[in-house]
């Protein structure tokens, strides 16, 4: 039996916010969608095509209230090939929140707070 990882999901309040930031600082956009027939709540997975995992972002229609995220002790890891400028680019979209020069990371957040750690790849 062989389980592999595909998706990662964030709730948040503004979808539209939410897909302007990743497209901005990482490069993901929409892969597909699915819509409530009621509209009560729209699911989109964003990605890109250097790796099969996605993040798939969840909006509720009756959700008003910023998400609970506990401690912050969770995050997601994002390989990056130009670790310079991806500093450069975050940095002047002012969402690092924590960096760690000493192993070579830094942390962003999205518009509802989740984490997602930088880091170099491995050559």
């Amino acid at each position: 039996m062989k389980f592999t990882m595909y998706h990662f999901n964030f709730n948040v309040l503004d979808i539209k916010r939410s897909l302007t930031f990743y497209e901005e600082a990482f490069g993901f956009t929409e892969k597909r969608r699915k819509e409530a027939a009621d509209g009560s709540y729209l699911m989109i997975w964003i990605g890109n095509d250097q790796a099969d995992f996605d993040i798939e972002l969840t909006w509720l229609k009756d959700r008003t209230e910023p998400y609970n995220l506990g401690d912050e002790e969770f995050h997601l890891g994002i390989h990056v090939d130009d670790y310079q400028a991806a500093h450069d680019k975050h940095e002047k979209m002012g969402c690092i929140v924590f960096e760690n020069p000493e192993m070579g990371i830094y942390f962003v957040t999205d518009p509802d707070g989740y984490w997602l750690e930088v880091v170099p790849e491995k050559k």
